[in-house]
């Protein structure tokens, strides 16, 4: 992936997009109490929360060797979970980045091919967001009260009143500005899609054959499962990290998981300012103010991010050191 102009003045305009929603959440909040009771957080339980997240971590490297393995690549665990930790560090200077890191790694190290390694991504994406809908779907059935309310007021009459106060002329332009858009979309997708189609087409097809042939799909299944447990547990225990989230519960903890998935899945560096809003949304449905929300999602994204970033690091280092190693030897 080459880093020309375009695709940095795309990355920046979606990091300034982030920083603006970050921005419209603390709009107006008493920043100092905020601050206040983010110093005062027990950081015990933010450490415990870390922990869960490191675990899922963990688990998720677990899964991703299984999938090498169905292809009949032998790649060691701690090759795969580098790719892991490196990929997450990516993600923080350039979203979906870490997806094209992550399987340079392995290649750098396991001498797997690139499109392989893109198909077992795909693969584990497309799990992820099964779980991520499957989630969702529970969220709506079990708790169908709580977020009918936040989709209809929050959401879809802010909207509403927000269109009728605009001018007929600014809602004309906008309409041409979205067909132009369009336009130069299928211009552009005509010029370059027999190429990306055929490279999707293959990492595809790799993704399915590497879970088609799995022997034990029940393992990657339970991993999977284990993954999205250790993020709910984490949720659940980063609320015992200050007094005005202490008494949430599961079903809290397993909204606001819901949340955060949409959050981290918009195109912004990290999720930050998207996922800051979306958590504090979510705790808004169980009677927790919006300002403790923003302090409870500062609390959780800072401590996942510094993890990240302590993890990525060191993944790093080790990574170049095996390959210094090998060029030593050679």
């Amino acid at each position: 992936m080459t880093l020309d102009l375009k695709t940095a003045v795309k990355y920046l305009i979606m990091l300034l997009i982030g920083v603006g929603i970050l921005y419209l959440a603390f709009q107006g909040q008493d920043l100092e109490r905020i601050w206040l009771e983010i110093k005062t957080a027990n950081l015990f339980y933010v450490i415990i929360s870390s922990l869960s997240v490191w675990l899922a971590y963990v688990l998720r490297a677990l899964r991703w060797q299984m999938l090498y393995h169905s292809i009949h690549y032998q790649v060691k665990f701690w090759n795969v979970y580098h790719g892991v930790i490196v990929g997450y560090l990516a993600n923080l200077v350039l979203p979906r980045f870490g997806e094209v890191v992550r399987c340079s790694v392995l290649h750098k190290t396991e001498k797997v091919p690139i499109f392989s390694s893109l198909g077992t991504v795909i693969t584990e994406r497309l799990f992820d967001v099964l779980v991520l809908f499957l989630t969702s779907l529970a969220m709506l059935v079990f708790q169908y009260d709580l977020v009918f309310d936040f989709l209809y007021y929050r959401i879809y009459q802010n909207i509403s009143n927000y269109l009728i106060q605009l001018n007929y002329i600014w809602l004309a332009a906008f309409g041409v500005l979205i067909l132009s858009l369009c336009g130069v979309l299928v211009y552009i997708l005509r010029q370059r899609v027999s190429k990306k189609l055929l490279r999707i087409f293959v990492s595809l097809r790799q993704g399915f054959g590497s879970y088609r042939k799995m022997k034990n799909k029940w393992s990657f299944l339970l991993y999977t499962f284990g993954i999205w447990s250790f993020y709910l547990i984490s949720m659940y225990f980063c609320f015992s990290s200050l007094p005005s989230t202490s008494n949430l519960h599961f079903n809290a903890a397993f909204t606001a998981l819901v949340f955060s998935g949409f959050a981290m899945a918009a195109p912004v560096q990290g999720g930050i300012g998207v996922f800051h809003w979306m958590v504090a949304q979510s705790l808004v449905l169980y009677s927790i103010s919006f300002k403790d929300g923003l302090a409870y999602a500062t609390i959780i994204h800072s401590s996942q991010v510094l993890l990240i970033l302590i993890l990525g690091c060191l993944s790093m280092f080790l990574t170049f050191m095996k390959q210094d190693s090998k060029q030593s030897k050679l």
